[in-house]
């Protein structure tokens, strides 16, 4: 028997689409929603793009009939607009302001007591990315279900970039004799589509030995190769552990033009990806420029409108950058970073907000906190990556200050995903923090 569901206004605004996503079942917008969807239209940014592509994909459905009544969908379900059921009587003695989310709880409330009415009622369902709006439906004996289906990944399967392979000793000293391997050669049940291209693999031995190995598959999918940057210092900066050196191994390679680092605070993106753009840009000459980047997102509350240039208001938001420069450049007076910054002039750290038109080749690209970003804006960035250039996502899913986006459906657990059999990405998860003992306790208890 098919169902009802009513969305939240969160629920559009994270997915335009969405109203698509239920397949044969009906689909209910409360009038509010409309409200408060048109309210975020005029925004200038992912929630006032999304607010108007909504707003557009409901007028065209105007063609097919009047929005108050069902208008079927392609999907074998249907749509339409609640102006009904506002009736705040069922409610008013439970919650007692008449706030949008409960008038969206009164609209569900009241068509989930009119199925019940019925002989062959259907379940009300409200669909909601509110944690206390499900919590809320639940105290009124209302169904409630978070939208799942812009996820990427379900619970914590997201893709690693390595794993571990036990094989015999006798393997581990044909793999260091010669420096690669047949993946067939790694034992029974191993072929070709066992392994993504690019990942890493920690050869163990069988017996439980110390000996062991690091490969990496290549990007045919047919062998297991050493690494060619193994144990490598950039600017400085030697690897503390391995998922540091599989770092390494992807941000020096010069035919992948696309790397993904996640990890927790403290394990090393930031600085190894610094380090190995440095090293390529100012020693190598590999690339002209070495952009850094990341979104504009405050942690808690806006500080608000901030005095100066365009550099003058960037500084506060791209402070975590500066620090690691400095520990790169081994400054210790004031302005000493900015005169060699200014000296070089092949760094430029730029805010994501004015990427949009821009072709950027030849450059190695920085994007920090990419966890921040919509699965839109991430595209918008790699669109706009020019031949010849490297670019580098990297961020925590964990740590995410977007109102509606979470460690699922983010832009870059999206991009880990979709590109993982890609033969010109890579990625890795950091695994073990390096800043401090007392960072790496925080990052674990906190």
């Amino acid at each position: 028997m098919s169902k009802i569901y009513v969305l939240d206004t969160n629920v559009l605004l994270q997915d335009p689409y969405s109203i698509f996503s239920f397949e044969d079942n009906d689909v209910v917008i409360p009038a509010v929603v409309l409200e408060e969807v048109d309210s975020k239209k005029r925004y200038m940014d992912e929630i006032g793009r999304n607010a108007r592509q909504i707003s557009r994909l409901i007028d065209n459905l105007r063609e097919s009939g009047k929005l108050h009544e069902k208008i079927p969908l392609e999907n074998g379900g249907t749509l339409r607009i609640e102006l009904n059921h506002r009736s705040f009587h069922q409610l008013q003695e439970i919650f007692v302001e008449k706030t949008n989310d409960n008038r969206i709880l009164a609209v569900a409330k009241n068509l989930s007591l009119e199925e019940e009415k019925k002989a062959d009622g259907r379940t009300v369902i409200l669909v909601s990315k509110d944690t206390l709006v499900r919590v809320k439906a639940d105290a009124i004996g209302l169904e409630s279900e978070d939208f799942l289906s812009d996820r990427v990944v379900e619970n914590d399967h997201l893709y690693t970039g390595f794993t571990d392979v036990q094989v015999t000793l006798d393997i581990l000293n044909k793999f260091y004799e010669k420096g690669q391997l047949l993946i067939s050669e790694l034992g029974a049940g191993y072929n070709t589509g066992a392994f993504y291209p690019n990942q890493f693999i920690l050869l163990k031995d069988v017996l439980g030995s110390s000996s062991s190995a690091l490969a990496m598959v290549d990007a045919s999918r047919k062998h297991v190769k050493k690494l060619i940057f193994d144990h490598e210092h950039i600017w400085g900066i030697r690897p503390r552990n391995v998922q540091q050196t599989m770092a390494i191994e992807l941000l020096l390679k010069k035919d992948l033009p696309l790397v993904t680092l996640i990890g927790k605070a403290g394990t090393g993106k930031t600085l190894l990806a610094l380090a190995s753009g440095l090293m390529q840009t100012e020693d190598y000459g590999d690339y002209k420029k070495l952009l850094v980047a990341r979104p504009i997102v405050p942690m808690g509350k806006d500080l608000g409108y901030l005095p100066g240039e365009k550099e003058e208001k960037l500084r506060p938001w791209m402070q975590p950058i500066f620090d690691n420069l400095e520990y790169l450049f081994n400054t210790k007076k004031p302005g000493e970073l900015e005169a060699i910054l200014a000296g070089m002039g092949s760094i430029e750290v730029e805010a994501l907000t004015y990427i949009r038109g821009r072709s950027i080749p030849d450059q190695f690209i920085i994007i920090d906190e990419a966890q921040n970003l919509s699965k839109h804006e991430v595209k918008t960035i790699l669109t706009r990556v020019g031949e010849g250039s490297k670019i580098v996502l990297m961020g925590d899913p964990e740590q995410i200050d977007h109102p509606y986006l979470d460690a699922f459906n983010n832009g870059l657990t999206y991009v880990v995903e979709r590109f993982k059999d890609q033969q010109i990405a890579g990625h890795v998860k950091l695994v073990k923090g390096e800043r401090s003992g007392l960072a790496q306790l925080a990052a674990d208890l906190l």
